[in-house]
């Protein structure tokens, strides 16, 4: 795929008006609120990974409805007081297994990986089902519920994520003063919206966020721009419910990380790849320029989705110690 978005000077002022609901605080205050109508009651087993120098903890805390969700600790063993990076995953994927997750535990973090609710067999198994109902969807994840924001599938799991955090900051291991959110592509974006959360209080407080390569952000220009999936799944659905335009988009702009950047306040490193038709440039760019915190863009300009991969990773690690030492 060569360029095909707009030229990269255009890209770094392009800043869409936001189309942000009328009661978008409420909306999200109301979800947290009945989330956390359920305790959190998270519970950290130990298990043994065969991994001498890190410690790992089998995670399960209530998140959205209070479904049990599940997710992976690392901690460098026996440390303690230490930063956290709180880490979502793509679309498709799972937590897999704790030897998947040893970057940031390898280099002094807590690093707590949040399990995908329904998700986690396309590319890295999971454990966590979704347990709701809704209306009629394309396979896939981006059309279920789509039809009103109550029921829309990333009310459920926007919430597990800033239930994550909580879950983090509870643990008497980790610094919670000292948490980062961060994730590739649907982690990205769900990143995005923790630390818009915490930006409106809603949340609690991150310092720094890392969204690589961002998906849900600009949702009608995406649909607009790219038919890859996973973007592609809301087309297909349009395609055949062709009156309910309005109110697809109408329902997704209260998931648009676009949103929430106009509220996070947490120092952030994004990344965007100028050749990525799964999650087309400019809708990056358009979270980037809306960011209300301080904010670094790092760009791979003839990467497609994968961005960075290991490059990225250098880069963030370089970031964190900035940061954190």
């Amino acid at each position: 795929m060569a360029l095909f978005d707009l030229p990269q000077d255009e890209l770094e002022v392009y800043r869409p008006p936001r189309r942000e609901p009328a009661d978008f605080f409420a909306f999200w205050e109301t979800t947290l609120m009945e989330a956390r109508a359920h305790d959190l009651n998270a519970e950290f087993v130990p298990v043994d990974a065969g991994v001498r120098t890190l410690e790992t903890f089998d995670v399960t805390f209530s998140g959205y409805g209070g479904q049990r969700i599940k997710g992976w600790l690392l901690l460098p063993r026996g440390e303690t007081n230490l930063p956290c990076v709180v880490e979502t995953i793509g679309y498709g994927g799972g937590r897999g297994f704790p030897t998947d997750w040893l970057v940031y535990a390898s280099a002094g973090y807590a690093h707590l990986v949040m399990d995908t609710r329904g998700q986690g067999s396309t590319w890295r198994q999971g454990d966590t089902p979704d347990d709701a109902l809704s209306g009629p969807s394309v396979p896939g994840f981006m059309t279920r519920g789509i039809l009103d924001p109550e029921t829309y599938y990333y009310r459920r799991l926007m919430t597990d994520a800033v239930r994550a955090v909580e879950a983090a900051a509870g643990f008497e291991r980790i610094d919670s003063e000292r948490i980062a959110v961060s994730g590739v592509s649907q982690g990205g974006g769900l990143s995005l919206a923790v630390a818009g959360l915490a930006g409106l209080g809603l949340a609690p407080a991150v310092q720094l966020a890392l969204p690589d390569v961002p998906f849900l952000c600009g949702y009608r220009r995406a649909v607009q721009l790219t038919d890859a999936h996973p973007y592609g799944e809301i087309g297909a659905f349009l395609k055949t419910h062709r009156d309910r335009v309005e109110a697809v988009f109408g329902t997704l702009e209260y998931f648009d990380g676009v949103n929430f950047a106009a509220y996070a306040d947490a120092a952030a490193l994004f990344s965007v790849g100028l050749m990525d038709d799964t999650c087309p440039p400019s809708t990056v760019y358009a979270a980037f320029n809306h960011y209300a915190g301080e904010k670094i863009m790092q760009v791979w300009p003839f990467n497609r989705h994968e961005g960075g991969e290991s490059y990225q990773v250098r880069v963030k690690l370089e970031f964190l110690r900035r940061r954190w030492g």
